[in-house]
């Protein structure tokens, strides 16, 4: 057995040759273990019943002096009761775990945005996020660890456009917010999230609504309507046309804009637009009027051509095609209006059941117990609603001369 290493040099432990485990002198279990060319050092002990070996590195990365501090070390928790092996295991898995866990701001809301934009209606809303994340977000807390996010720091991304640029601060807040909820769930961070309104901002930022209240769309009076509807009589183009259906049907600009022929029966006189173009993801059928019906069938269909109020590039008309025509002639008001137009002359000028006229917008019924109970869409008695709204719209055309008898 060879002697007890004491105080050897770096020189004379290199130089041993002799394989085996030599016992190191000031630390009880401490050991150096040679086997051919290589050198290690393991602490042997007993723990409960069971005698273990626990490495300390290998010579000369850790050398003599490292050895005994470790040794020493491990020595302490076996003496309170802890087995040293074990310990380290559980140190290590927690650093493992730590790391696991450490996720960049910028690369959680990447992650959060391509788990969810398949949802999320169009690129466009994809792309609003990235670009506000990206101008304002990521400049301040993008580099950060969403772990270390705190509320100050999202104050300085937020309180510098608050006041100036209220709508998209608030929308930035809760694009924020949704990122470090997403990075909670998935193990990333811990504690509330700095970024919540409700009993925490709430309390330090302005209120959003007083700031910068809503502006609804600017819409036409119920009253100035029949003009309105008259005055595009007169206008030529797609677009007036589509924007004259868009008033029959009370629809959104996307919904006219992206209709195809496949989507309308003109024999049973219904548009069923698909849940894909719709805002609520929920098929709707729209019932024509017959002033409707008869813009339909004055409308060319051309071969190879599926939209019904195409482009002159064949495809659909572009998002901005009726905003233009309206500032263009003045007509004070926004497409999506028409729509305000229509519910105002619906509850001041009718008594058609409120929820029909709801219907006729494709809203959802408010009374969530009534609506889960309701498996019909009113069909027949939004058909009579959008005749009388037609009826209404029309009232100043010009109307056909009557042959005479």
């Amino acid at each position: 057995m060879p002697k007890r290493i004491l105080e050897k040099s770096a020189l004379e432990i290199s130089r041993l040759r002799v394989d085996g485990s030599h016992a190191v002198g000031g630390v009880t279990g401490l050991y150096l273990r040679v086997v051919g060319g290589s050198r290690s050092w393991v602490f042997r002990y007993v723990h409960g019943s069971h005698r273990r070996n626990m490495g300390l590195g290998s010579y000369p990365l850790v050398g003599l002096a490292e050895a005994r501090e470790a040794a020493r070390a491990a020595l302490k928790l076996r003496a309170s009761g802890i087995d040293p092996l074990q310990a380290r295991q559980t140190q290590r898995e927690a650093a493992r775990l730590a790391t696991a866990r450490q996720m960049r701001f910028d690369d959680a809301a990447e992650a959060f945005i391509r788990e969810h934009e398949a949802t999320w209606r169009s690129l466009k809303h994809a792309q609003q996020w990235r670009s506000t994340l990206a101008t304002y977000a990521h400049p301040h807390i993008g580099h950060l660890q969403v772990e270390d996010i705190n509320q100050a720091q999202v104050l300085r991304v937020l309180a510098p456009i608050w006041k100036t640029k209220t709508e998209t601060a608030s929308r930035l807040r809760g694009r924020i917010e949704q990122v470090l909820d997403w990075a909670t769930v998935y193990g990333h961070r811990t504690g509330p999230n700095p970024a919540r309104w409700r009993s925490q901002l709430e309390h330090i930022l302005a209120d959003p609504n007083k700031l910068a209240p809503v502006q609804h769309h600017a819409a036409v009076p119920v009253a100035q309507l029949p003009d309105t509807y008259r005055r595009l009589l007169t206008m030529e183009g797609t677009s007036a046309c589509a924007l004259r259906f868009l008033i029959l049907t009370a629809a959104r600009s996307g919904e006219v804009r992206g209709m195809v022929w496949s989507e309308v029966d003109l024999e049973a006189g219904v548009w069923t637009v698909p849940a894909e173009r719709m805002k609520a993801n929920k098929e709707h059928r729209v019932p024509l009027s017959s002033q409707a019906l008869e813009l339909l069938r004055t409308q060319p269909c051309t071969p190879m051509v599926d939209h019904v109020f195409p482009s002159n590039r064949r495809g659909p008309l572009s998002d901005m095609a009726f905003t233009a025509l309206m500032r263009r002639h003045a007509l004070g008001a926004v497409p999506h209006g028409f729509r305000s137009t229509f519910r105002d002359w619906a509850g001041e000028m009718t008594h058609h059941p409120r929820d029909a006229v709801e219907l006729c917008l494709a809203h959802a019924i408010d009374n969530k117990t009534e609506a889960a109970y309701r498996r019909g869409d009113m069909l027949e008695k939004r058909a009579a609603v959008m005749q009388d709204w037609a009826g209404y719209a029309v009232s100043m055309a010009p109307q056909p001369a009557r042959e005479a008898r």
